[in-house]
């Protein structure tokens, strides 16, 4: 029976749509997401696909210490980031009611997305084993490929990571 399993295992992450979230890498087709920001808009990655580089930087829980710095530091900061071409957002797992009260309180002027099923998390790779986001950054082109992945993101400093980051892959200034 171990033969079975060894046969059957590795044909199964290799399958499309099946490969374990953590082993996504640069190049890869970055999942697609619909996901309900805190703004009570709807987000779909596919929406941007041709128009504009997204940021998608994941966070563990709304309201603790190293969230609320890098909610800070991308509404105090956000500047940096919006003089690229690109939309950004957090993502958690936590409730869209919790990430409207978050973003609020820190006057976010971006969204947070809120996935409470976990799925696009662990499509991402991003589920930790308590059940919350590990705080990894993904850069998407305009073609829906991840241009990089952050996994040493500094909440202090992370507006100034994240446009740092987005002038070494080329990403276009706005106007």
């Amino acid at each position: 029976m171990r033969w079975l399993a060894a046969l059957v295992v590795p044909m199964l992450l290799a399958a499309p749509g099946l490969a374990r979230a953590g082993d996504l890498a640069v190049g890869d087709p970055a999942p697609d997401f619909a996901l309900e920001g805190s703004d009570g808009e709807v987000y779909r990655l596919s929406d941007f696909r041709g128009r504009q580089a997204v940021v998608l930087a994941w966070f563990p829980k709304a309201f603790t210490s190293g969230c609320t710095l890098e909610c800070k530091s991308l509404a105090e900061d956000g500047d940096r980031i919006r003089a690229f071409d690109v939309s950004y957002f957090m993502a958690s797992v936590d409730s869209p009611e919790d990430n409207k009260a978050f973003a609020k309180q820190h006057a976010a002027s971006f969204p947070l997305l809120s996935d409470p099923t976990k799925q696009t998390a662990e499509a991402y790779g991003v589920l930790g084993p308590t059940g919350l986001a590990r705080r990894w950054t993904f850069y998407i082109g305009k073609d829906g490929a991840i241009r990089a992945i952050d996994k040493q993101v500094d909440p202090a400093t992370a507006a100034a990571d994240i446009a740092a980051q987005l002038a070494r892959l080329g990403v276009a200034r706005r106007p």
